[in-house]
C-alpha cells in the first residue's frame, strides 16, 4: 500500500543524507517535497500541516545544526514525528473489567468487519484465549452463514439466534460464553452503506446489552480520505475505543491510516494485511514509521517467521544442507513455509532498503508459484533424484504444471547449482573458485 509514499520519501531523504551541511532553505525545500508526497498519499491536510510544522521546528533548530550528519538527523526527526502521528505506542486490547472480555465490532457494510472479527478470534485463540464469536448481524443476507463458515475455519464456536433481536442475542451469548468457558466474546454487529439513525440506535441497544470493554471500529483502508470521515462520523455518534484498518495491504495510497490516529484521537490496534484468517497484525506505530521511511521492519519479519516455520522441519532442512542431501521435496517444503509468511513483496518491504533494491518482486512471486507447480508435477522419485528426468519426463512435467520444458530445465539447472554449492561447503571447499572460506586458504596452482 505505501510503496509510492515510501519511494517518494526515500528519494527526498537520499538527497538530504548526501549533503554535508543543511541550511534553512535546504530543509524547507525537502519539507515541500515531503508535503506533496503525503498529500498524494491521501494524508489529511490538517494532519500533514501539523506534522510538517513539528518537523520544521526541530529541523531548523540546534539539534540539526550541531549534528555531524545533519541529513541523517532530519530523517531521524521525521521518523520520530511520524511515530507520534501514528499513535506513539502500541495499544493492546483493554483488560476485562468483568470476565469475559467483551469486544464489540462496528463499521460500515463492506468494510471487512465480519472477516476481521474471525481473524481477531483466530489470533486470540492462538495466544491461548478461548473466544466465542457472536453473529449479531441479522440484517445483511448470509452474514450469519459467513461468520459460521469463518468460525469453523478458525476453530472458534459461533453463537446466533436468527429469530431474536441483536440486544437479546448479545445477552444470551454472554450466558452461553459462561457455559462454554469462553474468556473472550466478540460481537459482530450490523453495518449499513452509510451512517444513519437506525444503525446508531441498534448499536446503542447492543452496547447497553453487552457493556463492552472494547468497541473496535473496522475501517476499509482502500477508501482513502473517506475512511477518516467514516471514523469521525462514528465517533460523533457513539463511543469508540480503537480502530482496525482492513485491507492495509491493498493497492491504495494508505494516507487514511496515517491520518486516523491524529484525526480521531483513537489508537489503531490492528491492521488487516492479507485475505487469510492469519492476516491480522498488531499495529506498531514505530514499526510502521520505519516501513514508511524504507527502514524495514525486521521485528515483524521475525515474528512472521516464528509463526510460519516449523522448528523441527527447519532444523532437519539445515542438517540436510550441511550433508548436501537436500532434495526437491525439501525445497518444496521450504517454499510453502516462505509463502505462509506472505508475499515476497511484503517480506522484502520489512528488510531495510530491500524494497528499493528489488524492483521485480511481482515476477519473483510468480517464479515461486511456478517452481512450486513444477515440483508438484514430478513424481516422488523424480523429486528425490532429478537425474531421472529425461526429455520425455520434462515434457510431461511442463504439461502438468502449465509451464514450458525450458522453464523446467531452468529450475533443474538452478537446483543443481545450489546442490553443487552445498556439497562444496559441506566438504570444506569454497563454492566459488578463487574465493576462500573463512579461516581457509585457496592453494594457488603453480
Amino acid at each position: 500500500m505505501f510503496e509510492s509514499l515510501t519511494s517518494h520519501l526515500g528519494a527526498v531523504f537520499d538527497r538530504l543524507r548526501s549533503r554535508g551541511r543543511l541550511g534553512e532553505g535546504d530543509v524547507d525545500a525537502a519539507l515541500r517535497e515531503v508535503r506533496l508526497a503525503l498529500l498524494e498519499a491521501d494524508v489529511n491536510v490538517a494532519v500533514t500541516r501539523a506534522f510538517l510544522e513539528r518537523v520544521r521546528a526541530r529541523a531548523v533548530g540546534a539539534e540539526v545544526a550541531a549534528s555531524l550528519t545533519p541529513g541523517q538527523q532530519v530523517v531521524k526527526i521525521v521518523h520520530e514525528e511520524l511515530i507520534v502521528t501514528l499513535g506513539g505506542e502500541t495499544a493492546p486490547l483493554a483488560p476485562a473489567r468483568v470476565p469475559p472480555l467483551r469486544i464489540l465490532m462496528v463499521g460500515l457494510q463492506g468494510s471487512g468487519k465480519t472477516t476481521t472479527a474471525a481473524k481477531l478470534a483466530r489470533r486470540l485463540k492462538a495466544s491461548g484465549k478461548h473466544p466465542l464469536l457472536v453473529a449479531a448481524d441479522l440484517q445483511r443476507p448470509a452474514a450469519v452463514e459467513q461468520l459460521e463458515a469463518l468460525g469453523a475455519r478458525a476453530g472458534v464456536p459461533v453463537f446466533t439466534e436468527r429469530s431474536s433481536t441483536p440486544p437479546r442475542l448479545a445477552k444470551a451469548a454472554l450466558r452461553r460464553a459462561g457455559e462454554l468457558g469462553c474468556d473472550v466474546v466478540i460481537v459482530d454487529t450490523a453495518g449499513r452503506l452509510q451512517i444513519d439513525e437506525p444503525l446508531m440506535a441498534e448499536l446503542a441497544a447492543v452496547r447497553r446489552a453487552v457493556e463492552p470493554d472494547e468497541v473496535l471500529l473496522v475501517v476499509d483502508a482502500m477508501t482513502g480520505q473517506d475512511a477518516v470521515n467514516v471514523a469521525r462520523g462514528f465517533l460523533e455518534r457513539t463511543e469508540i475505543t480503537g480502530l482496525i484498518f482492513s485491507k492495509l495491504d491493498g493497492d491504495a495510497r494508505g494516507g487514511a491510516a496515517i491520518s486516523a490516529r491524529e484525526v480521531t484521537g483513537r489508537p489503531i490496534k490492528f491492521a488487516g494485511v492479507g485475505e487469510g484468517l492469519d492476516g491480522l497484525e498488531v499495529f506498531h506505530p514505530e514499526r510502521m514509521a520505519s516501513r514508511l521511511l524504507g527502514m524495514g521492519d525486521v521485528l515483524t519479519l521475525i515474528e512472521k517467521a516464528e509463526a510460519a516455520w516449523d522448528r523441527e522441519q527447519a532444523e532437519a532442512a539445515a542438517e540436510k544442507m550441511r550433508r548436501a542431501s537436500f532434495t526437491l521435496e525439501d525445497f518444496l517444503d521450504q517454499l510453502q513455509q516462505v509463502r505462509r509468511m506472505g508475499s515476497l513483496g511484503q517480506l522484502l518491504g520489512m528488510l531495510p532498503g530491500a524494497a528499493s533494491a528489488f524492483r521485480s518482486v511481482e515476477s519473483s512471486d510468480e517464479a515461486m508459484a511456478r517452481a512450486e507447480a513444477i515440483i508438484r508435477s514430478m513424481t516422488p522419485a523424480e523429486r528425490r533424484g532429478p537425474k531421472l528426468i529425461d526429455g520425455s519426463r520434462r515434457r510431461r512435467i511442463a504439461a502438468g504444471s502449465g509451464t514450458s520444458p525450458q522453464q523446467v530445465n531452468e529450475l533443474l539447472r538452478q537446483f543443481g547449482e545450489s546442490q553443487r554449492m552445498m556439497k562444496a561447503v559441506a566438504e570444506g571447499r569454497s563454492p566459488i573458485p578463487g574465493l576462500a572460506l573463512p579461516g581457509r586458504r585457496v592453494k594457488k596452482k603453480r
